[in-house]
């Protein structure tokens, strides 16, 4: 039985051992990179770990609470962008994989965006190589408007970017 509910800072070290261990097996998939972050102080992670509902990462912790998987929401702060939210850091181990533990975070971030007054639409980017994830936010009804080309490299590789929005409407 999989737990979800936001990672607390007392958790943020077993939160940032799992976003290393994303960054550096599926480089390709994160903005951010294993070693640009490898060496950020955990006083600098602890106050990334927000618990607002607006600003929050989301952690599935299996019964043993070892944590499997994450997703991370961020809603825009300006006045004209408030309306827009945005998905980051989505990754489950790969022990954990095909049981939907992705779609159990989205699915959370979804019913969480419908309760923040002014919210009109969930953002988020997917590496087009990554075929399983963007079938995944698709068939939670993601919508696509438009891909970057060569939006990512990662070693010397070209990774294009498709843009996907979420409408609470």
């Amino acid at each position: 039985m999989m737990h979800i509910q936001n990672i607390r800072r007392e958790q943020a070290e077993q939160f940032w051992r799992l976003r290393l261990e994303a960054l550096k097996t599926q480089p390709e998939a994160f903005g951010s990179s294993y070693e640009e972050q490898v060496h950020t102080p955990m006083s600098e992670v602890e106050m990334r770990v927000n618990e607002e509902p607006d600003n929050y990462i989301l952690g599935a912790f299996a019964e043993n609470g070892e944590l499997v998987g994450m997703a991370g929401f961020r809603r825009e702060p300006g006045r004209k962008m408030r309306h827009k939210g945005m998905v980051w850091g989505v990754y489950v181990t790969s022990a954990h994989r095909g049981k939907g533990i992705a779609k159990s975070l989205m699915r959370e971030i979804l019913r969480r965006g419908r309760e923040i007054e002014g919210l009109r639409q969930i953002q988020l980017a997917v590496v087009t190589a990554n075929t399983a994830a963007a079938a995944l936010y698709k068939g939670l009804g993601f919508e696509s408007y438009g891909v970057e080309k060569e939006a990512l490299m990662v070693d010397g590789r070209l990774y294009d970017e498709e843009f996907m929005a979420y409408f609470l409407g």
